[in-house]
């Protein structure tokens, strides 16, 4: 069979070429305005103080500091630090009763740690406290210097009368 060509073909219709109005079809579009997310917006993050003690490590990274060395000693090529983890993980795991040398070495370090918090947090607070006196201090600094050019302005104001009844 043979397929029409020419004047016969099937033409697109000028409708189809058209573009579709959505709202004819149900599709809806994006609002002028964007919606309010329900999920809550990101705080920024405060900045990190350089001052402020590190957390110490837990009984793990303890053990883990000790078999970096013996893993190194006993494998000098291996240079990759996730076979170094792994391997310290999985005998980490085959520890039973080891364990308890580098938790009493975790709790050790974790009340040196407390302590060094509490001082950093003193600090912390009395720092504060020194900034809102400070603060406290130049705004009395400031109204008093404006109460003293409001007195200036006073005394020129009496000085330009005095003037004026000594013309008359």
């Amino acid at each position: 069979m043979k397929t029409a060509k020419g004047k016969g073909a099937a033409r697109p219709s000028k409708e189809s070429l058209k573009p579709v109005d959505d709202r004819k079809v149900g599709k809806r579009k994006a609002s002028g305005k964007p919606e309010k997310s329900r999920a809550p917006k990101k705080e920024k993050k405060a900045k990190k103080d350089p001052n402020k003690p590190k957390r110490p490590p837990s009984a793990f990274f303890v053990f883990l500091e000790e078999f970096r060395k013996t893993f190194k000693a006993e494998n000098p090529l291996v240079k990759a630090v996730s076979v170094v983890g792994k391997a310290g993980g999985e005998k980490w795991k085959s520890l039973s009763s080891a364990k308890a040398p580098y938790e009493a070495k975790a709790a050790k370090r974790k009340a040196e740690y407390e302590k060094l918090i509490k001082a950093y947090e003193k600090k912390q607070a009395s720092s504060a406290d020194d900034d809102e006196s400070d603060k406290s201090k130049s705004e009395v600094n400031d109204e008093d210097d404006a109460s003293g050019e409001e007195d200036h302005q006073e005394d020129e104001d009496d000085e330009e009368e005095e003037d004026d009844e000594d013309d008359d």
